[in-house]
């Protein structure tokens, strides 16, 4: 079977499609604004996660896949102090067992906030990340 393929719609005759839309309202619900990630990124995102999640990705896969992306661009002090201490240690433990795992989901996100140069400079600075290979 054929994976249902992501749209972004066209000229505001075809609409997004519901995986952009519900990604695009879990980045919201973690104080980082659709807008601010290009399109080509929030496909990518849709993309790993139809990876992981081969028949659609269930709607509760979204917010922490927000919240990792959210984490990742907005970095830890303005992250934080919107979303609480307790949401930001819990996406840390994330992005240290991603770091060590250096595979999964979790670490293509981090890869490809690195890559598409979005991830926060006190991010990359806190976990020592590069995007050069060694």
């Amino acid at each position: 079977m054929a994976r249902r393929r992501s749209s972004l719609g066209f000229l505001g005759i075809f609409g997004r499609s519901g995986d952009l839309r519900q990604l695009d309202e879990a980045l919201r619900a973690v104080d980082l604004h659709p807008a601010l990630v290009p399109e080509g990124v929030k496909l990518t995102i849709v993309n790993l996660m139809k990876d992981r999640w081969p028949d659609e990705p269930p709607a509760r896969a979204y917010p922490p896949v927000a919240q990792l992306f959210g984490y990742c661009l907005n970095g830890p002090e303005a992250f934080g102090g919107v979303n609480g201490s307790q949401l930001a240690a819990d996406v840390e433990r994330r992005i240290e067992a991603a770091l060590d795992a250096a595979d999964g989901l979790d670490a293509q996100l981090i890869l490809l906030a690195l890559h598409a140069k979005l991830i926060n400079r006190e991010v990359v600075e806190r976990y020592g990340l590069s995007s050069e290979q060694s």
